[in-house]
């Protein structure tokens, strides 16, 4: 599981500034409630401040603080721009919160009508604020005006740049700020398809609101410094310079959103592709973002889902048939036949099994083979060895295929050794016999094109299954002399040769090795 300060919990939208996913309802309406309102609002003061910059002291005409304009300057101006902040919180911000209350209840599923509700809010919102802002631009620059036709085109150009600004910016607020309600709406949502302008419609509007806009101002700007005497040099250099710095400030700001909102569900999916890289695969993306990187998301968390669900068959066939066998038909490898290969086989048979069955109840047997079957898997796979084959209470394991061992022989004796240490000390109320043999096998697929198993068949398997026959009536782990030649000398110090025999079904005689701390030894 991710861990509690791991960007991806932490910051599920992008930013820690929206909180995390098992925020409480109240919290979270609170929290969305503010990032809604005080940006808006301080835009919106930005845009006055822009407005009575440019129409007081930088473009060019009469000039504005004059005494006809004193109760527009005093009271209109300042009248509307506080009601339009008013409204602009209750109307916008509250009540759209006010709509957006199953947002807010974490087991809710937003019906279609909300969906579409919710998805209209930023463009709600945003028309709201151009509302009052162009409604300040016919209404002041009708009062203004009235008092001085002049002053006409400076107090519409200056209010109407401003507005322009503020309504692109509070747009990329807005997506912000809703961004948890946004991935509720889109996880509810049965199509992927991107929603809105998208990536490449965003940035083209940010460059054209950012810089388009300025620069088409300077463009004006010279043009009536052509048109008219009444410009001088100096006032033009000013006006220049001004909506040159404001074009570089604007630009850059909006600029810097748009990237951040691009660049929010790109850190998102590269940070859980680490966690992916690392085997981390129970994760899951909120998806926020209704343009192409909404899809990219959902795209990552379709292919999380599909390695998942890779995996998790991965891990239940390694189960029924070795993970290396596993390993070799996910790759493509696997096929009918086999080759011929040096390995090691080890037979491992329960006795009295079936004295045992026949006084049990079924569910107690199961038991007892289970706690048999846990230790001798354990031990095979902690020597490199493969458990081929359960064949009711008894097993067969190989070692050196299908992964080859560079001492076969060895590993085997010595998981004998553990599982018979094992069996010894911890009390079971079974006993089990172990025969080990090496030689060459055929190991490969054996079957039909439809149906096959991974088996090895030879006299290696033979013999530690004659083995293990006698040693039910022996020592209970047995060998061959030629098991133990083959073996690295360090392994071969824990055997002692014993006499020959002759096994069931070979004609040569057997030379028989038991463990050095074996019973008789």
């Amino acid at each position: 599981m991710l861990r509690s300060n791991d960007p991806l919990t932490a910051a599920p939208w992008g930013s820690r500034l929206l909180g995390r996913e098992d925020e409480t309802a109240g919290r979270r309406r609170l929290r969305i409630q503010v990032l809604l309102t005080v940006p808006i609002v301080l835009a919106n003061l930005a845009g006055v401040i822009v407005s009575i910059t440019l129409i007081g002291f930088v473009l060019p005409g009469p000039s504005v603080f004059t005494e006809k304009l004193i109760l527009v300057d005093a009271v209109a101006a300042p009248v509307y721009a506080v009601a339009a902040m008013v409204i602009g919180v209750w109307w916008g911000t509250a009540r759209g919160l006010r709509a957006l209350g199953w947002a807010l209840d974490p087991d809710s599923v937003p019906t279609e009508q909300q969906q579409t509700a919710a998805a209209a809010v930023p463009r709600r919102l945003v028309r709201m604020q151009a509302v009052l802002w162009f409604g300040g631009v016919l209404v002041l620059t009708l009062l203004a005006g009235l008092a001085d036709p002049r002053l006409i085109a400076k107090v519409a150009f200056g209010i109407t740049l401003s507005a322009v600004v503020v309504c692109a910016s509070t747009y990329l607020i807005i997506e912000f700020a809703l961004r948890p309600v946004t991935s509720r709406v889109l996880s509810a949502r049965t199509s992927r398809s991107p929603t809105g302008i998208g990536v490449f419609g965003r940035s083209l509007l940010m460059w054209l609101v950012g810089s388009g806009l300025p620069v088409a101002g300077l463009m004006v700007l010279a043009v009536l410094a052509l048109c008219t005497d009444d410009v001088s040099t100096a006032r033009l250099a000013v006006c220049v310079l001004s909506l040159g710095g404001a074009a570089l400030l604007i630009g850059l700001l909006l600029m810097t959103q748009t990237l951040a909102a691009a660049v929010a569900p790109i850190n998102g999916v590269r940070r859980a592709m680490r966690e992916v890289e690392k085997g981390e695969f129970d994760l899951e993306l909120p998806v926020y973002d209704g343009t192409e990187l909404g899809e990219l998301q959902s795209g990552f968390n379709s292919m999380v889902s599909g390695l998942r669900e890779r995996e998790q068959i991965r891990d239940l066939f390694g189960r029924h048939v070795g993970r290396e066998v596993a390993d070799a038909a996910l790759t493509g490898d696997a096929r009918l036949g086999g080759i011929e290969v040096e390995a090691a086989a080890l037979f491992i048979d329960i006795v009295g099994s079936t004295t045992m069955a026949a006084s049990l109840p079924a569910p107690d047997m199961v038991a007892i083979l289970n706690r048999f079957f846990g230790v001798v898997v354990d031990e095979v796979e902690r020597h490199g060895g493969l458990l081929n084959k359960f064949e009711g209470d008894a097993a067969l394991a190989v070692f050196g295929t299908p992964t080859p061992l560079p001492d076969a022989a060895g590993a085997a004796l010595a998981c004998g050794r553990a599982i018979r240490a094992r069996l010894d000390t911890d009390g079971t109320d079974f006993v089990a016999a172990i025969g080990i043999a090496e030689g060459r096998v055929v190991a490969g697929n054996v079957g039909a094109r439809q149906r096959y198993e991974f088996t090895v068949i030879g006299d290696a398997v033979n013999e530690a299954a004659r083995l293990c026959e006698l040693a039910k009536q022996d020592s209970l782990l047995l060998t061959s002399d030629k098991t133990v030649t083959a073996a690295d000398p360090a392994e071969a110090e824990h055997w002692q040769l014993g006499e020959s025999v002759a096994l069931r079904g070979r004609l040569a005689p057997t030379r028989l090795a038991r463990p050095a701390h074996a019973p008789g030894n």
